[in-house]
Formats: C-alpha cells, structure tokens, sequence
C-alpha cells in the first residue's frame, strides 16, 4: 500500500467534531446518515456513535448547525445521502418534500421512517407509504418511531426496549434489525409497508392497558362512595338530625378505600380460578378463552397495581386517625366523662385477642401487597425465573387475599348479628366486598383439592377428556 492510498483510508476514518477535533469513526460501510437535527435526530445519532457506528447529519444549514454529538459529520442532504446506504429520516412528514429532488442520490438506499402523527387518521395513508410514494427508488422501512429522546439519550428500559418494524423489502428489514440490535434493542417484524399505519398509531395510545382497570376503580369507587355517604351521613342527619359531614374527607375515604382495594384484588385472581374451571368443563387446554376473560386476564397486573394503590391510601388514612380534631376531642371528652362519674371497665380478653388479631393479619396482609407490587416492576420479574414468579404472584397472591379478607371478616366480627348495623335495612359496605373474595377463595379451595388438581395438572400438561378412548396408540404411558 502506497503512502498516499494510506492517507486516504485514513481521511475516510477520521470526522471533525464541532470542536475540530480528530474523532476516529468507523469504516465507510458502517456509516449512517441521519436526516434532521432536533432532538430525536440528535439523540439517535448520539446513540449511534456509541455503538460504534459512523454518523453523517444531513442539514440544510451544514455549516451553521450546533450543539451535535461530538464525532458527526454534518453535510447538505445531497452529500450526506452519498456518503451512507442506511438513512435515518427523523423530520416530519409536512417537511419530506426536499427528498423528491434527491430521487437520484437515494436510489437504492434503505430509508428508515421515524415520524408519527399528531392524531390518528391525520393523512389518508401512513407517512411511511408517503415517503415510499415520494421516493420510489428507495427502500422505506418503518421504525424507531415507538423510541423518544430521552429513552435514546438516557438508554433504553425494559419497557422501551422492543421496537417495530414493517417493509417491502427483506434485505431492508434485515439492514434495520442489525443496527436496532447493535443499539441493544429488541426488533420486531411486523410485515409490510401496510401496517405501517398501525406503528405510526403506538405512541398515540394512553394507556391502553389501563382502561379497563381505571374504569372499574372508577366505578367502584363512585358506587361506594355514594352509598356509604347515604347510610352513614345522610342517614345520621334524617333521622337524628346530626351534621356529621366532616367525616366525608377521612372517615368515609377510609371506608372506600379498603373495600375497593379488596374487590380489585379479588378480580385478579377471578379469571385465574374461571379459567381452570373452564379447561375442567372442556377437559382441553387448546380452545381459546372467550374474549372477555382474555381481555380480563391481560389486565390483571394493572388490577393488582391499582388494588395496592387504594391499599396504600388505607394505611395512610389509618395512620391519621389519632391526629384528627374529631378523635382527639371525643377521647378527651370520654376520658373527662369517665373521671367525673368515677366509672371503671374490665379489661375484655376477648375484644384484646380480635382487636391484635384484626391489626395483625391487616400488617400482613399489606405486606404480602407490597411484595406483590415489587415483583410485578419489569426490573425484578425479569431476575426471577418463571416457577419463582409464579410462585409469588400466584402461591403468595392467593395467601393475600386470604389474609386481607380474614381482616375483614375480624373487623365485622360480630356486628352482623346486630340490627342496628343495617341501616334503612341496607348492609354495612364491608359485608359487601367480602362476597367477591370469598367467593374467589371458595373456589381456589376446590381446585387445589387432591382430586381436581391432578385433573387440571394433566389438562395442561396437554392430555385432553376422551383422546385415549379416539387414539389408544397415542396416549401417554405415564398417564394413568
């Protein structure tokens, strides 16, 4: 190799940051090009300069561009286009028109699309089939339009780790897939170019996931909230004339709280127990579930997420109690009262036992929440194994659920035999969150009895009701 084939390899290497220092980059055939510099195009060109990979920027201002990752090169579209087969297109779809007079320079490049909308249905096609429409010599792949700027500068989460992908061509794909790969990302092909729509509509979503689950808190928070107000406040103030309105902010939340909690968690484990039940009617595990109880059980970690929530505000009430105006009063009357009328009480054992018992199984309880909550974070589910997490969200949720509702059942203790409980003839708010759990238990205990289990243990190791009787030859020998 001559003197001067060696100074030109080396000029191919070497890129002057801004600060017009000599940053090596990689090879010709690693260099990407990146159209646009706001802060998606930035942080994407940041990310890829860390990875190992050449940048060029494509400006129409090359010379009067700042704040850069050190180690790019910014040049016009036309020069930057040339100098890379993989093209990053990070501007907006109303500003694509400067790509129909580089028709020539991109032919046969691999452009990645990574605009999105303001609102669903914005343009009659998707952008991704505009670009493709724009410029036809090219490749166009849909991608990396899930990813913001911070997620890229600050690298990628669990939770923002998978990225979608769609195109014609599988050479394109392929080319998209290996740099996403390189930048520690998961890749998922999605097809073609006609589902580029549906990508573009990701970001759009608000917590699609959650729906469901905000909707029944909602509700039920709404639902008790009302009846409660009706029996305790309105009912205090008809028939005894009494104001008691004040206990709206804590007393009456407190009440609310907890029972929504209850049922929400009762719910998380509902469609568990219904599914079981179904594969013993079918006596098969491979028949769908219809879909609501599939849309059910998809959203059972949002359930449990939003039950821990109403949880923590129980606690949270619970612990001001003793410094409420109302308390400290009423304490301090009882106290004056007792000392004037020289009145004594026994000590109940009894009342001692359900009272330590009630805060006892409540400590519990909320502690098994907590360690339901921390394991359902992506961070700590993706350390443990499947048996462990299984473990712990089935196994200790149910042990929960017990505890919580055995809680709920000392808090009544024996108030139901009571008529003075039942208000307008209407039942106290606890009894009602108890029929959900127990209910839920009831029916855990029969599926984890010996029988039953054995029979839902064969249905999902994949023995079905009546195969052996249809394929003798094909039954399993260790089945009995």
């Amino acid at each position: 190799m001559t003197g001067q084939e060696r100074s030109e390899e080396k000029s191919e290497c070497v890129s002057l940051s801004p600060m017009r220092e000599a940053v090596p980059t990689p090879s010709k055939c690693e260099r990407v090009c990146v159209f646009g510099t706001g802060d998606l195009g930035r942080s994407l060109g940041l990310r890829l300069l860390q990875a190992g990979y050449g940048v060029v920027f494509g400006s129409r201002r090359p010379h009067s561009s700042s704040f850069l990752p050190h180690g790019a090169q910014v040049l016009g579209h036309a020069a930057a286009a040339q100098s890379a087969h993989l093209i990053f297109i990070a501007v907006q779809r109303e500003h694509y028109d400067f790509l129909v007079p580089l028709a020539n320079q991109l032919k046969g490049k691999v452009l990645v699309d990574l605009s999105n909308n303001q609102r669903k249905n914005q343009y009659p096609e998707a952008n991704a089939e505009y670009l493709q429409s724009l410029v036809t010599g090219a490749e166009v792949v849909k991608g990396f339009n899930t990813l913001s700027a911070w997620s890229l500068q600050n690298g990628p989460s669990d939770a923002n780790r998978q990225v979608y992908i769609c195109g014609e061509s599988v050479e394109a794909k392929q080319a998209v897939i290996a740099v996403a790969t390189k930048l520690g990302l998961s890749a998922l092909d999605r097809g073609f170019l006609s589902v580029a729509r549906e990508l573009e509509d990701f970001p759009l979503q608000l917590f699609p996931q959650w729906r469901l689950p905000l909707r029944i808190a909602i509700g039920l928070s709404a639902a008790f909230f009302f009846y409660l107000l009706i029996r305790d406040i309105i009912y205090a103030y008809v028939t005894q004339g009494k104001d008691i309105s004040f206990r709206i902010m804590v007393s009456l939340a407190n009440k609310v709280c907890p029972i929504v909690s209850l049922i929400m968690l009762s719910l998380c484990y509902l469609p568990g127990v219904l599914a079981s039940f179904l594969q013993l009617y079918r006596g098969t595990k491979y028949r769908r579930f219809p879909d609501w109880l599939d849309r059910w059980m998809l959203c059972r970690k949002q359930l449990g997420l939003l039950a821990l929530g109403f949880a923590f505000l129980h606690v949270l009430y619970t612990l001001i109690i003793p410094i409420r105006y109302y308390v400290r009063f009423k304490s301090t009357e009882r106290t004056v009262s007792v000392i004037r009328e020289n009145r004594t009480s026994e000590f109940d054992t009894m009342t001692a036992w359900r009272s330590d018992s009630y805060l006892s199984l409540g400590i519990l309880g909320f502690g098994l929440y907590v360690l339901l909550g921390i394991t359902s974070l992506p961070s700590v589910s993706n350390a443990l194994s499947w048996r462990e997490f299984s473990f712990v969200q089935s196994k200790l949720g149910h042990l929960t659920l017990l505890l919580c509702t055995a809680h709920t059942y000392l808090y009544g203790w024996n108030r139901f035999l009571s008529s003075s409980t039942y208000k307008w003839y209407t039942p106290p708010g606890y009894m009602l969150c108890l029929v959900l759990p127990s209910v839920v238990l009831l029916l855990k205990l029969l599926l984890i009895t010996p029988c039953v289990d054995r029979t839902i243990t064969r249905i999902r190791q994949g023995w079905e009701r009546g195969a052996d009787q249809r394929n003798p030859k094909d039954s399993h020998p260790l089945i009995p």
